[in-house]
């Protein structure tokens, strides 16, 4: 799945999630490079409602959302 994350400096996140429900191949087009690598191996193989859980609602500094919150918005999508 290839998502658009609203109201932060990524513009595309990419993930998969396989037929058990475990995340694989994230990764974010834009955004802080470093930050978003690690954010995306440590979720790597991980339960998707594990990872929704971990990142809905981390905000970024001054804003209401984040990459990781975006992370766990797509993730949702995906759930459905």
């Amino acid at each position: 799945m290839d998502y658009k994350p609203h109201g932060v400096c990524s513009q595309k996140i990419h993930v998969d999630v396989d037929e058990t429900g475990h995340i694989h191949n994230v990764y974010f087009i834009g955004g802080c490079n470093g930050n978003l690598q690690g954010i995306s191996r440590l979720i790597e193989g991980m339960d998707i409602d594990e990872a929704i859980s971990r990142l809905d609602g981390i905000r970024c500094g001054y804003k209401s959302t984040s990459c990781p919150d975006q992370l766990a918005q797509a993730l949702k999508q995906l759930r459905e």
